[in-house]
Protein backbone atom coordinates (compact mmCIF):
# COMPACT_ATOMS: atom_id res chain seq x y z
CA UNK A 1 0.00 0.00 0.00
CA UNK A 2 1.25 3.45 -0.96
CA UNK A 3 -0.26 6.82 -1.76
CA UNK A 4 0.19 8.43 -5.17
CA UNK A 5 -0.88 11.67 -6.81
CA UNK A 6 -0.34 13.28 -10.21
CA UNK A 7 -1.36 16.85 -11.13
CA UNK A 8 -1.55 18.91 -14.29
CA UNK A 9 -1.82 22.58 -13.30
CA UNK A 10 -1.69 25.95 -15.01
CA UNK A 11 0.78 27.20 -12.42
CA UNK A 12 3.62 25.89 -10.27
CA UNK A 13 2.51 22.51 -8.96
CA UNK A 14 4.96 21.67 -6.13
CA UNK A 15 2.87 22.96 -3.21
CA UNK A 16 -0.26 21.17 -4.45
CA UNK A 17 1.61 17.87 -4.55
CA UNK A 18 3.10 18.43 -1.10
CA UNK A 19 -0.34 19.19 0.35
CA UNK A 20 -1.77 16.10 -1.35
CA UNK A 21 0.93 13.88 0.14
CA UNK A 22 0.14 15.18 3.61
CA UNK A 23 -3.42 13.96 3.07
CA UNK A 24 -2.13 10.57 1.91
CA UNK A 25 0.39 10.12 4.74
CA UNK A 26 -1.77 7.39 6.32
CA UNK A 27 -1.01 5.22 3.29
CA UNK A 28 2.76 5.14 3.87
CA UNK A 29 5.37 6.58 6.18
CA UNK A 30 8.63 4.86 5.14
CA UNK A 31 9.64 7.41 2.50
CA UNK A 32 8.30 10.05 0.14
CA UNK A 33 9.17 11.73 -3.13
CA UNK A 34 8.04 14.50 -5.49
CA UNK A 35 8.92 14.97 -9.15
CA UNK A 36 7.96 17.91 -11.36
CA UNK A 37 8.33 18.58 -15.06
CA UNK A 38 9.26 21.92 -16.60
CA UNK A 39 9.17 21.49 -20.36
CA UNK A 40 11.57 18.63 -21.03
CA UNK A 41 13.31 18.86 -17.67
CA UNK A 42 12.55 16.80 -14.57
CA UNK A 43 13.14 17.97 -11.02
CA UNK A 44 13.16 15.35 -8.27
CA UNK A 45 13.48 15.12 -4.49
CA UNK A 46 12.90 12.03 -2.37
CA UNK A 47 13.80 11.08 1.16
CA UNK A 48 13.21 8.57 3.93
CA UNK A 49 10.59 9.42 6.54
CA UNK A 50 7.33 11.30 6.53
CA UNK A 51 6.30 14.23 4.36
CA UNK A 52 6.80 16.99 6.95
CA UNK A 53 10.33 15.77 7.62
CA UNK A 54 11.39 15.24 4.01
CA UNK A 55 11.01 18.62 2.31
CA UNK A 56 12.78 21.86 3.15
CA UNK A 57 12.31 25.26 1.51
CA UNK A 58 15.34 24.68 -0.71
CA UNK A 59 13.87 21.38 -1.92
CA UNK A 60 10.51 22.94 -2.77
CA UNK A 61 12.12 25.84 -4.62
CA UNK A 62 13.92 23.40 -6.90
CA UNK A 63 10.70 21.57 -7.82
CA UNK A 64 9.59 23.88 -10.63
CA UNK A 65 7.08 23.10 -13.35
CA UNK A 66 3.32 22.86 -13.82
CA UNK A 67 3.11 19.05 -14.04
CA UNK A 68 4.16 16.70 -11.28
CA UNK A 69 3.58 13.63 -9.19
CA UNK A 70 4.21 12.46 -5.65
CA UNK A 71 4.43 9.33 -3.56
CA UNK A 72 4.35 8.13 0.04
CA UNK A 73 5.72 4.64 0.54
CA UNK A 74 4.72 1.71 2.66
CA UNK A 75 7.16 -1.03 1.72
CA UNK A 76 5.74 -4.41 0.72
CA UNK A 77 8.63 -5.35 -1.59
CA UNK A 78 12.26 -4.37 -1.46
CA UNK A 79 13.93 -2.78 1.55
CA UNK A 80 11.79 -0.53 3.75
CA UNK A 81 14.58 1.58 5.24
CA UNK A 82 16.19 2.54 1.94
CA UNK A 83 16.34 5.92 0.27
CA UNK A 84 17.39 4.21 -2.97
CA UNK A 85 14.03 2.41 -3.09
CA UNK A 86 12.02 5.54 -2.35
CA UNK A 87 9.81 6.57 -5.27
CA UNK A 88 9.58 8.11 -7.87
CA UNK A 89 11.89 6.08 -10.14
CA UNK A 90 13.48 7.47 -13.31
CA UNK A 91 14.65 5.99 -16.60
CA UNK A 92 16.12 8.07 -19.41
CA UNK A 93 14.91 6.21 -22.50
CA UNK A 94 12.71 6.64 -24.35
CA UNK A 95 11.88 10.31 -23.80
CA UNK A 96 12.70 10.23 -20.08
CA UNK A 97 10.11 8.74 -17.75
CA UNK A 98 9.46 9.18 -14.03
CA UNK A 99 6.95 6.83 -12.38
CA UNK A 100 5.19 6.18 -9.06
CA UNK A 101 3.26 3.02 -8.26
CA UNK A 102 0.86 1.73 -5.63
CA UNK A 103 0.49 -2.03 -5.54
CA UNK A 104 2.50 -5.21 -5.76
CA UNK A 105 3.61 -7.16 -8.83
CA UNK A 106 3.40 -10.92 -8.46
CA UNK A 107 5.45 -12.11 -11.45
CA UNK A 108 8.69 -10.29 -10.60
CA UNK A 109 10.81 -13.43 -11.08
CA UNK A 110 9.72 -13.74 -14.70
CA UNK A 111 10.01 -9.99 -15.28
CA UNK A 112 13.56 -9.93 -13.94
CA UNK A 113 14.62 -12.52 -16.51
CA UNK A 114 12.78 -10.75 -19.33
CA UNK A 115 14.23 -7.34 -18.53
CA UNK A 116 17.78 -8.68 -18.55
CA UNK A 117 17.71 -11.17 -21.44
CA UNK A 118 15.09 -9.70 -23.79
CA UNK A 119 14.61 -6.00 -23.02
CA UNK A 120 18.31 -5.44 -22.22
CA UNK A 121 17.40 -3.26 -19.27
CA UNK A 122 19.08 -3.06 -15.89
CA UNK A 123 17.34 -2.49 -12.56
CA UNK A 124 19.36 -1.08 -9.70
CA UNK A 125 17.09 -2.05 -6.79
CA UNK A 126 14.83 -4.91 -5.67
CA UNK A 127 11.75 -2.69 -6.09
CA UNK A 128 8.95 -3.99 -8.29
CA UNK A 129 8.19 -0.35 -9.16
CA UNK A 130 11.50 -0.08 -10.98
CA UNK A 131 10.55 -3.22 -12.91
CA UNK A 132 7.17 -1.73 -13.84
CA UNK A 133 8.89 1.46 -15.02
CA UNK A 134 11.30 -0.47 -17.23
CA UNK A 135 8.56 -2.63 -18.73
CA UNK A 136 6.59 0.53 -19.54
CA UNK A 137 9.69 2.16 -21.03
CA UNK A 138 10.36 -0.85 -23.24
CA UNK A 139 6.77 -0.93 -24.49
CA UNK A 140 6.74 2.82 -25.18
CA UNK A 141 9.90 2.39 -27.21
CA UNK A 142 8.33 -0.46 -29.20
CA UNK A 143 5.01 1.29 -29.83
CA UNK A 144 6.21 4.84 -30.55
CA UNK A 145 5.23 5.65 -34.13
CA UNK A 146 7.32 8.77 -34.54
CA UNK A 147 9.44 11.38 -32.84
CA UNK A 148 6.41 12.94 -31.17
CA UNK A 149 4.63 10.64 -28.75
CA UNK A 150 0.85 10.60 -29.22
CA UNK A 151 -1.91 9.22 -26.97
CA UNK A 152 -2.40 6.14 -29.17
CA UNK A 153 1.23 5.18 -28.60
CA UNK A 154 0.82 5.37 -24.84
CA UNK A 155 -2.37 3.30 -24.92
CA UNK A 156 -0.71 0.61 -27.05
CA UNK A 157 2.19 0.54 -24.59
CA UNK A 158 -0.12 0.18 -21.58
CA UNK A 159 -2.01 -2.62 -23.36
CA UNK A 160 1.28 -4.50 -23.64
CA UNK A 161 2.12 -3.74 -20.01
CA UNK A 162 -1.15 -5.37 -18.97
CA UNK A 163 -0.19 -8.50 -20.92
CA UNK A 164 3.26 -8.74 -19.35
CA UNK A 165 2.56 -7.84 -15.74
CA UNK A 166 0.50 -9.58 -13.08
CA UNK A 167 -0.54 -8.32 -9.68
CA UNK A 168 -1.93 -5.02 -8.51
CA UNK A 169 -0.84 -1.63 -9.78
CA UNK A 170 -2.12 1.91 -9.93
CA UNK A 171 0.60 3.99 -11.58
CA UNK A 172 1.29 7.56 -12.66
CA UNK A 173 4.15 8.54 -14.98
CA UNK A 174 5.62 11.77 -16.32
CA UNK A 175 6.74 11.51 -19.95
CA UNK A 176 9.35 14.18 -20.62
CA UNK A 177 8.04 16.92 -22.85
CA UNK A 178 4.78 15.10 -23.55
CA UNK A 179 2.52 14.88 -20.50
CA UNK A 180 1.28 12.64 -17.74
CA UNK A 181 0.10 9.03 -17.99
CA UNK A 182 -1.98 7.17 -15.39
CA UNK A 183 -3.21 3.58 -15.52
CA UNK A 184 -4.76 0.91 -13.32
CA UNK A 185 -4.49 -2.88 -13.32
CA UNK A 186 -7.27 -4.89 -15.06
CA UNK A 187 -8.89 -5.83 -11.73
CA UNK A 188 -8.75 -2.34 -10.23
CA UNK A 189 -7.34 -3.81 -7.02
CA UNK A 190 -5.69 -0.58 -5.91
CA UNK A 191 -7.65 2.69 -6.13
CA UNK A 192 -7.14 5.65 -8.47
CA UNK A 193 -9.50 8.62 -8.79
CA UNK A 194 -9.66 11.33 -11.49
CA UNK A 195 -10.59 14.94 -10.74
CA UNK A 196 -10.91 18.24 -12.57
CA UNK A 197 -11.12 21.93 -11.76
CA UNK A 198 -11.00 25.11 -13.79
CA UNK A 199 -8.27 27.74 -13.71
CA UNK A 200 -8.96 31.47 -13.80
CA UNK A 201 -8.95 31.43 -17.61
CA UNK A 202 -11.51 28.59 -17.52
CA UNK A 203 -9.00 26.04 -18.80
CA UNK A 204 -8.90 22.58 -17.24
CA UNK A 205 -6.59 21.40 -14.48
CA UNK A 206 -6.41 17.69 -13.70
CA UNK A 207 -5.55 15.41 -10.81
CA UNK A 208 -5.30 11.64 -10.28
CA UNK A 209 -4.84 10.33 -6.75
CA UNK A 210 -5.26 7.27 -4.57
CA UNK A 211 -8.19 8.71 -2.61
CA UNK A 212 -10.98 11.18 -3.26
CA UNK A 213 -10.26 13.27 -0.16
CA UNK A 214 -7.20 14.66 -1.97
CA UNK A 215 -9.41 15.93 -4.78
CA UNK A 216 -11.97 17.49 -2.45
CA UNK A 217 -9.29 19.24 -0.40
CA UNK A 218 -7.88 20.81 -3.57
CA UNK A 219 -11.33 21.95 -4.77
CA UNK A 220 -11.35 19.48 -7.63
CA UNK A 221 -14.57 17.96 -8.86
CA UNK A 222 -14.51 14.17 -8.73
CA UNK A 223 -14.94 13.09 -12.34
CA UNK A 224 -14.81 9.33 -11.76
CA UNK A 225 -12.60 6.45 -10.76
CA UNK A 226 -10.04 5.37 -13.30
CA UNK A 227 -11.54 2.14 -14.61
CA UNK A 228 -9.78 -1.23 -14.25
CA UNK A 229 -7.42 -1.64 -17.19
CA UNK A 230 -7.89 1.97 -18.30
CA UNK A 231 -5.15 4.44 -19.18
CA UNK A 232 -5.47 8.23 -19.04
CA UNK A 233 -3.09 10.53 -20.89
CA UNK A 234 -3.00 14.29 -20.22
CA UNK A 235 -0.96 16.23 -22.75
CA UNK A 236 1.32 19.17 -22.04
CA UNK A 237 -1.50 21.45 -23.14
CA UNK A 238 -3.98 19.90 -20.69
CA UNK A 239 -6.02 17.82 -23.13
CA UNK A 240 -7.23 14.55 -21.63
CA UNK A 241 -7.45 11.26 -23.52
CA UNK A 242 -8.55 7.89 -22.15
CA UNK A 243 -8.74 4.33 -23.40
CA UNK A 244 -9.62 0.89 -22.07
CA UNK A 245 -6.35 -0.99 -22.57
CA UNK A 246 -7.21 -4.44 -21.27
CA UNK A 247 -9.22 -7.07 -23.12
CA UNK A 248 -10.30 -8.68 -19.86
CA UNK A 249 -11.01 -6.06 -17.21
CA UNK A 250 -13.27 -6.51 -14.21
CA UNK A 251 -13.59 -4.36 -11.10
CA UNK A 252 -12.57 -6.36 -8.01
CA UNK A 253 -11.18 -3.81 -5.51
CA UNK A 254 -9.31 -4.73 -2.35
CA UNK A 255 -11.62 -5.18 0.66
CA UNK A 256 -8.86 -4.15 3.07
CA UNK A 257 -8.97 -0.61 1.67
CA UNK A 258 -12.39 -0.25 3.27
CA UNK A 259 -11.52 -2.18 6.44
CA UNK A 260 -8.40 -0.21 7.37
CA UNK A 261 -6.22 1.41 4.72
CA UNK A 262 -8.27 4.30 3.37
CA UNK A 263 -9.34 7.37 5.28
CA UNK A 264 -13.03 7.32 6.24
CA UNK A 265 -13.74 10.56 4.38
CA UNK A 266 -12.80 9.01 1.02
CA UNK A 267 -15.06 7.53 -1.62
CA UNK A 268 -13.50 4.82 -3.80
CA UNK A 269 -15.17 2.86 -6.57
CA UNK A 270 -18.41 4.66 -5.70
CA UNK A 271 -18.33 3.39 -2.10
CA UNK A 272 -18.07 5.69 0.91
CA UNK A 273 -15.43 4.24 3.24
CA UNK A 274 -17.17 5.70 6.29
CA UNK A 275 -20.57 4.30 5.39
CA UNK A 276 -19.03 0.90 4.62
CA UNK A 277 -17.51 0.85 8.11
CA UNK A 278 -20.84 1.76 9.66
CA UNK A 279 -22.42 -1.20 7.86
CA UNK A 280 -19.59 -3.45 9.06
CA UNK A 281 -20.60 -2.52 12.60
CA UNK A 282 -24.27 -3.31 11.92
CA UNK A 283 -23.43 -6.78 10.68
CA UNK A 284 -20.86 -7.44 13.37
CA UNK A 285 -23.50 -6.64 16.00
CA UNK A 286 -25.73 -9.40 14.62
CA UNK A 287 -22.87 -11.89 14.88
CA UNK A 288 -22.09 -10.78 18.44
CA UNK A 289 -25.71 -11.45 19.39
CA UNK A 290 -25.32 -15.06 18.25
CA UNK A 291 -22.15 -15.73 20.22
CA UNK A 292 -22.31 -13.56 23.35
CA UNK A 293 -24.70 -13.02 26.21
CA UNK A 294 -25.26 -9.28 26.09
CA UNK A 295 -26.47 -8.75 29.65
CA UNK A 296 -22.99 -9.00 31.11
CA UNK A 297 -21.37 -6.41 28.78
CA UNK A 298 -21.16 -2.94 30.29
CA UNK A 299 -19.62 -0.81 27.53
CA UNK A 300 -18.49 -0.92 23.89
CA UNK A 301 -15.11 0.66 23.08
CA UNK A 302 -13.28 1.25 19.79
CA UNK A 303 -9.57 1.04 19.10
CA UNK A 304 -9.01 4.49 17.58
CA UNK A 305 -9.31 5.52 14.87
CA UNK A 306 -10.36 3.27 12.00
CA UNK A 307 -12.67 1.04 14.09
CA UNK A 308 -14.69 3.92 15.54
CA UNK A 309 -17.57 3.90 12.97
CA UNK A 310 -18.07 0.15 13.38
CA UNK A 311 -17.91 0.39 17.18
CA UNK A 312 -20.54 3.13 17.25
CA UNK A 313 -22.92 0.94 15.26
CA UNK A 314 -22.20 -2.12 17.41
CA UNK A 315 -23.11 -0.13 20.51
CA UNK A 316 -26.22 1.26 18.87
CA UNK A 317 -27.46 -2.10 17.58
CA UNK A 318 -26.78 -3.89 20.87
CA UNK A 319 -28.20 -1.09 23.02
CA UNK A 320 -25.00 -0.90 25.08
CA UNK A 321 -23.27 2.31 26.17
CA UNK A 322 -20.48 3.53 23.86
CA UNK A 323 -17.36 4.85 25.60
CA UNK A 324 -13.89 5.97 24.55
CA UNK A 325 -11.45 4.18 26.83
CA UNK A 326 -8.25 4.33 24.80
CA UNK A 327 -6.47 7.60 24.18
CA UNK A 328 -4.39 7.82 21.03
CA UNK A 329 -1.06 9.62 20.77
CA UNK A 330 -1.39 11.44 17.44
CA UNK A 331 2.37 11.77 17.07
CA UNK A 332 2.96 8.05 16.60
CA UNK A 333 2.36 6.65 13.10
CA UNK A 334 0.08 3.79 12.14
CA UNK A 335 1.54 0.72 13.83
CA UNK A 336 0.28 -1.73 11.20
CA UNK A 337 2.38 -0.12 8.46
CA UNK A 338 5.55 0.20 10.52
CA UNK A 339 8.48 -1.89 9.23
CA UNK A 340 9.45 -4.78 11.47
CA UNK A 341 7.65 -6.63 14.23
CA UNK A 342 9.84 -5.23 17.02
CA UNK A 343 9.05 -1.63 16.04
CA UNK A 344 5.32 -2.41 15.86
CA UNK A 345 5.37 -3.93 19.36
CA UNK A 346 7.18 -0.95 20.84
CA UNK A 347 4.90 1.56 19.16
CA UNK A 348 1.61 0.08 20.44
CA UNK A 349 2.37 1.22 23.99
CA UNK A 350 3.52 4.61 22.76
CA UNK A 351 0.43 5.00 20.62
CA UNK A 352 -2.38 3.98 23.02
CA UNK A 353 -3.09 4.56 26.70
CA UNK A 354 -6.00 3.04 28.63
CA UNK A 355 -7.88 5.44 30.92
CA UNK A 356 -8.48 3.55 34.16
CA UNK A 357 -11.78 5.25 35.03
CA UNK A 358 -13.38 3.76 31.91
CA UNK A 359 -12.25 0.20 32.63
CA UNK A 360 -12.33 -0.37 36.37
CA UNK A 361 -14.70 -3.19 37.38
CA UNK A 362 -16.37 -3.27 33.95
CA UNK A 363 -16.96 -5.95 31.34
CA UNK A 364 -15.64 -4.43 28.12
CA UNK A 365 -16.50 -5.19 24.51
CA UNK A 366 -13.65 -3.91 22.33
CA UNK A 367 -14.10 -3.35 18.58
CA UNK A 368 -11.07 -3.29 16.29
CA UNK A 369 -11.04 -2.98 12.50
CA UNK A 370 -9.07 -6.22 12.07
CA UNK A 371 -6.65 -8.60 13.76
CA UNK A 372 -3.62 -9.42 11.61
CA UNK A 373 -0.52 -10.38 13.57
CA UNK A 374 -2.13 -10.02 16.98
CA UNK A 375 0.64 -7.68 18.12
CA UNK A 376 -1.68 -4.78 18.86
CA UNK A 377 -4.60 -6.89 20.07
CA UNK A 378 -2.68 -8.76 22.76
CA UNK A 379 -1.18 -5.61 24.21
CA UNK A 380 -4.55 -3.84 24.15
CA UNK A 381 -6.17 -6.67 26.11
CA UNK A 382 -3.33 -6.55 28.64
CA UNK A 383 -3.75 -2.76 28.94
CA UNK A 384 -7.50 -3.11 29.49
CA UNK A 385 -7.07 -5.70 32.23
CA UNK A 386 -4.26 -3.76 33.90
CA UNK A 387 -6.59 -0.73 33.90
CA UNK A 388 -9.13 -2.78 35.91
CA UNK A 389 -11.42 -4.48 33.36
CA UNK A 390 -13.14 -7.58 34.74
CA UNK A 391 -13.71 -9.27 31.41
CA UNK A 392 -12.71 -8.45 27.82
CA UNK A 393 -14.66 -9.45 24.72
CA UNK A 394 -12.58 -8.62 21.65
CA UNK A 395 -14.34 -8.25 18.31
CA UNK A 396 -13.05 -7.65 14.79
CA UNK A 397 -14.97 -5.82 12.06
CA UNK A 398 -13.09 -8.02 9.57
CA UNK A 399 -12.96 -11.82 9.34
CA UNK A 400 -9.87 -13.78 10.47
CA UNK A 401 -6.84 -12.96 8.33
CA UNK A 402 -5.73 -16.51 7.53
CA UNK A 403 -3.74 -16.08 4.30
CA UNK A 404 -0.94 -13.82 3.03
CA UNK A 405 -1.89 -10.69 1.13
CA UNK A 406 0.24 -10.40 -2.01
CA UNK A 407 -1.36 -7.37 -3.69
CA UNK A 408 0.23 -4.51 -1.80
CA UNK A 409 -0.31 -5.03 1.93
CA UNK A 410 2.47 -6.20 4.20
CA UNK A 411 1.03 -9.59 5.23
CA UNK A 412 3.44 -11.79 3.29
CA UNK A 413 4.02 -14.79 5.57
CA UNK A 414 1.60 -17.33 6.98
CA UNK A 415 3.52 -17.83 10.20
CA UNK A 416 3.08 -14.19 11.28
CA UNK A 417 -0.72 -14.28 10.89
CA UNK A 418 -2.33 -15.07 14.23
CA UNK A 419 -5.35 -16.72 12.56
CA UNK A 420 -3.42 -18.99 10.20
CA UNK A 421 -4.13 -22.62 11.12
CA UNK A 422 -5.84 -21.58 14.38
CA UNK A 423 -9.46 -21.81 15.45
CA UNK A 424 -11.08 -18.75 16.99
CA UNK A 425 -10.91 -20.25 20.54
CA UNK A 426 -7.19 -20.92 19.94
CA UNK A 427 -6.68 -17.32 18.81
CA UNK A 428 -8.48 -16.03 21.90
CA UNK A 429 -6.27 -18.16 24.15
CA UNK A 430 -3.11 -16.98 22.42
CA UNK A 431 -4.13 -13.32 22.78
CA UNK A 432 -5.32 -13.71 26.41
CA UNK A 433 -8.87 -12.72 25.42
CA UNK A 434 -11.88 -13.89 27.44
CA UNK A 435 -14.25 -13.94 24.45
CA UNK A 436 -13.61 -13.30 20.77
CA UNK A 437 -15.97 -12.63 17.86
CA UNK A 438 -15.03 -12.08 14.20
CA UNK A 439 -17.03 -10.65 11.31
CA UNK A 440 -18.27 -13.27 8.83
CA UNK A 441 -16.74 -13.16 5.33
CA UNK A 442 -20.11 -12.85 3.57
CA UNK A 443 -21.18 -10.07 5.96
CA UNK A 444 -18.01 -8.07 5.26
CA UNK A 445 -18.56 -8.32 1.52
CA UNK A 446 -22.20 -7.29 1.80
CA UNK A 447 -21.36 -4.39 4.11
CA UNK A 448 -18.85 -2.95 1.65
CA UNK A 449 -20.66 -3.37 -1.68
CA UNK A 450 -24.21 -2.54 -0.50
CA UNK A 451 -25.80 0.09 -2.73
CA UNK A 452 -22.88 0.18 -5.19
CA UNK A 453 -22.16 -1.21 -8.63
CA UNK A 454 -19.30 -3.32 -7.27
CA UNK A 455 -20.09 -7.05 -7.44
CA UNK A 456 -16.88 -8.68 -6.22
CA UNK A 457 -14.05 -7.85 -3.81
CA UNK A 458 -10.44 -8.95 -3.56
CA UNK A 459 -10.59 -10.85 -0.23
CA UNK A 460 -7.68 -13.27 -0.54
CA UNK A 461 -6.33 -12.64 2.96
CA UNK A 462 -9.64 -13.91 4.35
CA UNK A 463 -10.48 -16.65 1.82
CA UNK A 464 -7.23 -17.74 0.16
CA UNK A 465 -8.77 -17.04 -3.27
CA UNK A 466 -6.23 -15.03 -5.33
CA UNK A 467 -8.00 -13.36 -8.23
CA UNK A 468 -5.00 -12.91 -10.56
CA UNK A 469 -4.75 -16.68 -10.96
CA UNK A 470 -0.97 -16.90 -10.59
CA UNK A 471 -0.63 -17.47 -6.83
CA UNK A 472 0.06 -20.96 -5.55
CA UNK A 473 1.84 -22.64 -2.63
CA UNK A 474 5.20 -22.48 -4.42
CA UNK A 475 4.85 -18.71 -4.86
CA UNK A 476 3.86 -18.18 -1.21
CA UNK A 477 6.82 -20.31 -0.10
CA UNK A 478 9.12 -18.17 -2.24
CA UNK A 479 7.69 -14.93 -0.82
CA UNK A 480 8.16 -16.19 2.73
CA UNK A 481 11.73 -17.34 2.09
CA UNK A 482 12.62 -13.86 0.85
CA UNK A 483 10.75 -11.90 3.51
CA UNK A 484 12.60 -9.99 6.21
CA UNK A 485 10.31 -9.13 9.16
Amino acid sequence: MCGIVGIFSRGIVNQQIYDSLLLLQHRGQDSTGIATMDGNTFHLHKSKGQVKEAYRTRNMRSLIGNIGLGHVRYATQGVADSEEEAQPFYVNAPYGIILVHNGNLTNTRELEKQLFSIDRRHTNTSSDTEMLLNVLATELQIHSTGKDLNPEDTFAAVSSVHKRIKGSYAAIALLSGHGILAFRDPFGIRPLVLGRRFAEDNSSEWIVASESLVLENGDYEIVRDVAPGEAIFISNSGELFSRQCSLESKLIPCAFEYVYLARPDSVMNGISVYEARLRMGDRLAETIKRYRTLGDIDVVMPIPDSSRPAAMQVARQLGIEYREGFFKNRYVGRTFIMPGQSQRKKSVRQKLNAMGTEFKNKNILIVDDSVVRGTTSKQIVQMAKFAGANNVTFTSAAPPVRFPHVYGINMPTRKELIAHDRTIPEIAKELLIDNMVYQEVADLKDAIIEGSNVKELEMSCFTGNYITGDINSEYLDWVESNHVS
